[in-house]
């Protein structure tokens, strides 16, 4: 199985309106609720992937119970540690007007050492059956900064590839560990390394630590940089849509090839792809299946063999 970790998890909700006025009055069309947070968002596309998938992280409250119960009727197994604060509400705000999406995020609850000591349990005993696990998103008030840098390293203890996808201090401590792959975005490269150029960022980054670097570049696609040499690949056409979620369903795509030990060009391939159908989609954690099929064909890869 397929092991993600969604520390800040939260209920996704996506109001659409014909036209976002703001300092006005804006009558929603249509409401969306889905379980939420980066780990939970990639846990959801693998299962459509085919992959058998478990999810922890916390949850707790009366927010946390309704993500629950969206969870079970999803094919991801829910291993989540019930904690005494009330998970977070993340808004998207579609505009339909002109397509923009105005994203809303509350902090988290607060993680008591007890709670903490509670996840590691989980965690450990969730690593001895994974192929693969995904580290994924903010952390929580009351988490050790380091947080993805000591379950890099007890992953990679137990012998378990390890993806991290997350920003700021906990990307930079998380890189130390030396994670099998980190999967920042353009922003959060460029923020780690000081260099608004991705490749030679992608590059800084993988010398920090990590053994291979995807970065997301948003409509351009995907940029990867591994010992074995460096590849971007990019849709061949820009989509119109959503893309809360986009990102995460490009995670799901990049672990995926990992367990199935794909060449890297079809990695970034299926990540671009999914990535684009996700913008299609109507929330985060789901893709459209027709736009990814059309998609997967015809994404573009460039090898770029001098930059690893």
């Amino acid at each position: 199985m397929i092991l993600t970790v969604t520390l800040n998890a939260a209920l996704d909700i996506t109001y659409r309106l014909p036209r976002l006025r703001p300092h006005g009055t804006n009558r929603i069309t249509e409401v969306s609720e889905r379980p939420g947070g980066k780990g939970l968002n990639v846990a959801r596309v693998l299962a459509s992937l085919g992959h058998r998938t478990v999810a922890t992280g916390f949850a707790g409250g009366g927010t946390g119970e309704a993500l629950r119960a969206l969870l079970a009727d999803t094919d991801v197994t829910d291993a989540l540690v019930p904690v005494g604060g009330t998970t977070r509400r993340t808004v998207a705000v579609v505009d339909e007007a002109t397509g923009d999406t105005t994203q809303l995020n509350e902090p988290g609850p607060t993680v008591s050492p007890a709670e903490w000591d509670s996840f590691l349990g989980t965690y450990r005993e969730l690593l001895d059956g994974a192929r693969a696990v995904a580290l994924c998103g903010s952390l929580p008030p009351g988490v050790p900064v380091d947080v993805y840098a000591r379950l890099t390293r007890a992953a990679r203890t137990a012998g378990v590839p390890v993806l991290l996808d997350t920003s700021g201090e906990p990307l930079r401590r998380g890189l130390a560990a030396r994670p099998d792959l980190a999967k920042p975005n353009a922003d959060e490269l460029a923020a780690l390394t000081g260099s608004t150029e991705p490749l030679r960022a992608a590059r800084d980054a993988r010398r920090r630590g990590a053994h291979a670097v995807a970065a997301s570049l948003g409509p351009d696609g995907m940029l990867a940089v591994t010992a074995d040499g460096a590849w971007q690949a990019a849709p061949p056409q820009r989509i119109a849509g959503n893309p809360t979620g986009a990102g995460d369903s490009a995670v799901a795509g990049l672990l995926s090839g990992l367990v199935e030990d794909l060449p890297w060009p079809e990695r970034l391939s299926r990540a671009v792809a999914l990535s684009a159908a996700t913008v299609r989609a109507p929330a985060a954690g789901e893709f459209d299946a027709a736009t990814y099929e059309e998609l997967l064909p015809r994404v573009v890869v460039t090898d770029h063999p001098s930059a690893a």
